[in-house]
């Protein structure tokens, strides 16, 4: 194969529409823009949700009830893969996994996943382990510690 052979995948180039070459192309007359206003003018962009400084659809709607998602914890996932940088016997903490590049971003902490195989001897020190990467870690003689985040009070209503 020579560079002169190259070509395309079937189905990656598609021709350009054309407009205004006329009505009977089906592209003609206003061009697929409609009718006149601003959305027909060029360099025209009304951001989502904008209906024309009416109070919008989305602002209108009253806001209330539970939304689980406020209430989540969010772990930054770590691959028991990548746990083999780290040389045997290593403890291995948020610290560390910072450091490593690993644990990048703010979360509530640190859950180390079972994805790929473990070839080291270490101790982790993490806020969540899944049952696969915990197994895998005593498995090869390894120790699994579990950091107990204080989430904050919220004061309650006293009735």
């Amino acid at each position: 194969m020579r560079l002169h052979d190259l070509k395309p995948r079937p189905g990656a180039k598609h021709r350009r529409k054309r407009l205004g070459q006329g009505e009977s192309s089906g592209h003609g007359k206003t061009s697929g823009r409609g009718g006149k206003g601003q959305t027909a003018r060029s360099g025209s962009s009304i951001r989502i949700g904008f209906e024309g400084g009416q109070m919008p659809l989305i602002r209108r709607i009253p806001k209330r009830g539970f939304n689980n998602a406020r209430h989540t914890t969010r772990y930054i996932p770590v691959n028991l893969e990548s746990l083999n940088r780290f040389n045997d016997g290593t403890r291995v903490d948020f610290d560390a996994l910072r450091e490593a590049g690993l644990a990048n971003g703010a979360a509530a902490g640190v859950k180390i996943l079972g994805n790929g195989e473990l070839t080291r001897k270490l101790t982790v020190s993490a806020h969540a382990f899944s049952a696969s990467a915990k197994a895998k870690i005593e498995g090869k003689g390894g120790s699994c510690e579990l950091i107990i985040a204080n989430k904050p009070q919220v004061p309650r209503p006293q009735s």
